[in-house]
């Protein structure tokens, strides 16, 4: 009941907040200008990152209190939304930011989860039951790994209206059900207040997009789903079901697989954009851009049924 309640507070916030933001971006410049490489036609503001933050924050302080998950959530959040905004600004003037400082910035933003003791620990084996352990060192890099991945994969799928924060939406309830079986109210909150963020953004954000969530928001939501996932889904897990945060963010994790194989095949720099992403090429194979993000909904809402079957099965 509590996990409904945050999520309603955290829809209010987005709704009532993105209209503010989407004036004060108009009227600043602060727009995402077309491209031949995006779809968008029109310039569409930039600045529904920063409500998505704020939602997810106050709300979840709101109703946690200073802990060392919502520090994370906010110290971490606060971080990326300032890199993503000096990104966005740079998009706005037609600028590049350059490479370097945002894998830095994210970076050191992907491990301090660890310094709230937040990290993949160990796995059990589901045949004996035994207990490992990871090295410190191993837990360490797994979880900066995973978080740093993650902030990146979730900011590349978000190239079509609705795209990122729907699927967003679709993680954060898989990994909300997760919880609610596993027993772990905190995660099951945050996950909650993640979705209710996303449903009152994608009120703005679906096609035609009237705000884009801007490098601030996508890397925001792709930090707080891993933070998720290492403190719940991830914990107590087997072989087996350490597949189930995979699953539940599995269409941002291929995407993005599939498309750095190609850039290395054909030669490309990793980091460079380009119009090879899911979206993109159901585009080009005829479909509109409402039916190429419905499409890919679909299977993000199949791997997250997929990840729940096996979490029940592994229980």
């Amino acid at each position: 009941m509590i996990a409904i309640a945050a999520a309603f507070v955290s829809f209010i916030i987005v709704f009532a907040g993105v209209p503010v933001l989407r004036r004060m971006a108009l009227r600043i410049g602060f727009v995402d200008r077309p491209s031949p490489r995006k779809i968008h036609r029109k310039p569409v503001p930039l600045m529904g990152g920063a409500a998505i933050y704020a939602a997810v924050t106050v709300t979840f302080i709101l109703y946690q209190g200073i802990t060392g998950l919502s520090l994370t959530v906010a110290v971490g959040g606060l971080a990326l939304v300032a890199i993503g905004l000096t990104d966005d600004a740079f998009k706005a003037k037609g600028r590049d930011f350059p490479v370097w400082p945002r894998v830095v910035g994210y970076l050191a933003v992907s491990m301090l989860p660890l310094s709230f003791g937040i990290r993949i620990m160990a796995v059990t084996d589901p045949v004996s039951g035994k207990f490992y352990l990871f090295p410190e060192w191993l837990s360490a890099v797994a979880t900066i790994v995973w978080v740093f991945a993650l902030i990146n994969m979730v900011n590349f799928i978000d190239g079509a209206d609705g795209l990122a924060s729907g699927v967003s939406m679709i993680s954060s309830a898989t990994l909300l059900v997760a919880a609610i079986i596993k027993k772990q109210p905190d995660t099951a909150l945050l996950a909650a207040i993640i979705i209710g963020a996303c449903i009152g953004f994608l009120a703005y954000n679906f096609h035609p997009a009237r705000i884009f969530l801007g490098d601030a928001g996508a890397t925001f939501l792709g930090f707080v789903l891993a933070v998720v996932a290492v403190e719940g889904a991830f914990k107590s897990a087997t072989l087996l079901s350490m597949a189930v945060p995979i699953l539940a963010l599995g269409l941002p994790i291929f995407d993005t697989i599939i498309v750095m194989l190609r850039r290395l095949l054909s030669g490309k720099p990793l980091h460079r954009a380009d119009n090879m992403h899911f979206h993109h090429v159901l585009m080009r194979w005829g479909l509109n851009q409402v039916q190429a993000v419905s499409f890919l909904y679909l299977i993000a809402a199949l791997f997250a049924l997929l990840s729940i079957v096996l979490l029940l099965v592994q229980k």
